[in-house]
């Protein structure tokens, strides 16, 4: 396959590409570095983004390039050979998509960044590959995760209404201004109940009907394909992985029980925990921890969520409206806070005040319209994060203006 081919190629795609709207992410990356990693989930845009990017600043030009790994081209070829050739016919910066279905691949980026000039922008939908060799590449490479759609990206996309990110601090001290500014331009509780089923990820534009469906099939690929190469798990095994993640979708929130999980789904207690880690890894689950325990994967989880809300609704026929409240906000407050790269992450733990510690410094609790500050009253810098309300009033928080913190 030759690079008038393959540039050929990148024009077509470039024509159905708009930058009209593009993720948060992109405005944080910084395009100039020589080498640049993206992670996330399938179907999160992180193609799109570069594509973007091309379009942007490279559309015409060819001294950038789009290529896919998943390309059967590529597997017959030397990734680092053909980056060189690229570069000698002038090439300055490629992107390489779908780096985790090429052997090696991390080997190829590393000699790449060594032996070139070349810019390289590389991504995968594989995270928990991509996870395993982030420390070889961490002194070579920036490496950015791309998470779910916040609700305020999803009313962007939607065309519902354009508002820019707020951070925690501006919502906790001016929500109340803040909400009657956004209530005024739209119901923002109509919108929230759709986020909630279907608005997490940005292929629900394409087929609303059918996304539920197309969840279902990106967490097995991630569990029948991603998990079983990148952590050796025996193929046997899947079936009862899948029924550990359904026991845990359809009793959520709850404080698990390692010995009752092993028991029904026939995972050793050892396994179990070895298997929640790598489903948190994969963006599917959240565990959460108290402050005292910390990020210890040996030990047992204060509570458990399902990573989105979206995910709830596509593995369980029946979702429990109190699981669905908590998810939405830790999913929120964990990617919101997760930009700040602190060496430790203290985003969010459980709290046995209130449902959660956030930032290491508020406490929260998480309820209806109706909820009280009972639970919390006598703690410092605490809230009530309220659902099925527009407004809320002092410490009383609407949930929804959790979805515009990034």
């Amino acid at each position: 396959m030759s690079l008038q081919t393959l540039f050929q190629e990148q024009a077509k795609r470039l024509r159905t590409i708009s930058l009209d709207k593009k993720r948060y992410l992109y405005d944080q990356i910084n395009w100039t570095s020589k080498s640049i990693g993206i992670l996330g989930q399938r179907g999160l845009g992180k193609t799109t983004m570069m594509l973007q990017y091309i379009k942007e600043n490279y559309e015409g030009s060819d001294k950038a390039l789009y290529i896919s790994l998943d390309n059967p081209y590529f597997q017959s070829v030397s990734l680092y050979d053909f980056a060189m050739e690229f570069e000698s016919y002038g090439g300055e910066i490629l992107f390489i998509d779908e780096v985790h279905k090429y052997d090696d691949w991390s080997s190829h980026v590393k000699t790449i960044y060594d032996a070139s000039a070349l810019r390289v922008v590389f991504s995968g939908s594989s995270i928990l590959q991509i996870n395993k060799q982030k420390g070889d590449l961490s002194r070579r490479s920036l490496i950015y995760t791309l998470e779910n759609l916040s609700f305020r990206e999803y009313l962007s996309l939607s065309g519902a209404m354009e508002y820019q990110p707020i951070s925690l601090e501006d919502l906790l001290e001016n929500h109340g201004a803040i909400a009657t500014n956004i209530s005024a331009q739209i119901k923002p509780l109509k919108y929230f109940k759709e986020y909630l089923e279907c608005g997490a990820y940005p292929f629900v534009l394409e087929d609303k009907d059918n996304f539920h469906q197309r969840l279902v099939q990106v967490i097995n690929l991630i569990l029948e394909t991603d998990l079983p190469y990148i952590n050796r798990i025996e193929m046997a095994q899947i079936g009862k992985l899948k029924k550990l993640l359904y026991l845990l979708a359809i009793n959520v929130p709850f404080i698990p029980n390692i010995t009752d999980l092993s028991s029904a789904t026939q995972i050793s207690r050892p396994k179990v925990y070895e298997y929640l880690n790598h489903l948190e890894q994969a963006k599917i689950i959240n565990t959460l921890r108290s402050k005292e325990k910390g990020y210890n994967v040996l030990s047992k989880p204060e509570k458990l969520l399902m990573q989105n809300t979206n995910l709830s609704f596509a593995l369980s026929s029946s979702v429990d409206i109190g699981s669905m409240r908590e998810a939405f906000f830790v999913n929120q407050i964990k990617n919101a806070l997760a930009a700040k790269n602190r060496f430790i992450d203290e985003s969010i733990y459980s709290s046995k005040k209130g449902d959660f510690l956030v930032d290491d410094k508020y406490t929260f609790e998480i309820g209806g319209k109706n909820k009280g500050f009972e639970q919390i009253k006598d703690i410092s810098n605490s809230y009530v994060a309220s659902d099925d309300i527009e407004i809320g009033y002092k410490n009383k928080i609407p949930l929804w203006l959790f979805g515009f913190l990034y």
